[in-house]
């Protein structure tokens, strides 16, 4: 298999594992859900991508064309991930407040008919920047692992 996508997917892996040590040390209790979870410490997208990008230029060189696209591609990751994910997080957040208080109003107001949702929507999508900056720093790490382990 091609060592590019090992490098990548070994790193998403590592950091969706590490998210339930995380969560323990932020909480206080273990959550082994959190391995399955988005948003979180260390961001398993920015880990991913980082592990390629290092990957790449270990291994091919930083002026090789692989490189190049990985970078790009990690940087449009990363940024979606802290940015529009997170935001589109803090919206969801919101929404399911305002749900809260419309289902408070209609209680006050019979011929106001409200319909709870099922579910809430899901809050937690994006990461803050030092948990994109953490899982930045952990797939560097490994893609440059992963580089070394194939030259010897």
């Amino acid at each position: 298999m091609n060592r590019g996508i090992i490098t990548a997917l070994s790193a998403i892996g590592i950091a969706q594992g590490l998210k339930i040590f995380t969560h323990k040390k932020v909480s206080g209790s273990w959550d082994m859900k959190q391995a399955g979870t988005s948003g979180g410490m260390p961001s398993s997208h920015s880990a991913g991508v980082s592990a390629l990008t290092s990957y790449m230029a270990a291994s091919r060189g930083i002026r090789h064309t692989e490189t190049a696209l990985a970078t790009i591609f990690g940087i449009i990751v990363m940024y979606d991930a802290q940015g529009i994910r997170r935001h589109t997080g803090e919206i969801a957040q919101i929404v399911n407040d305002l749900e809260d208080h419309f289902e408070e109003l209609s209680g006050s107001y019979p011929s106001f008919q409200f319909v709870k949702q099922d579910k809430e929507l899901e809050e937690v999508l994006g990461h803050q920047p030092i948990e994109v900056f953490g899982g930045a720093l952990l797939g560097t790490l490994i893609g440059l692992i992963s580089a070394s382990l194939e030259k010897k």
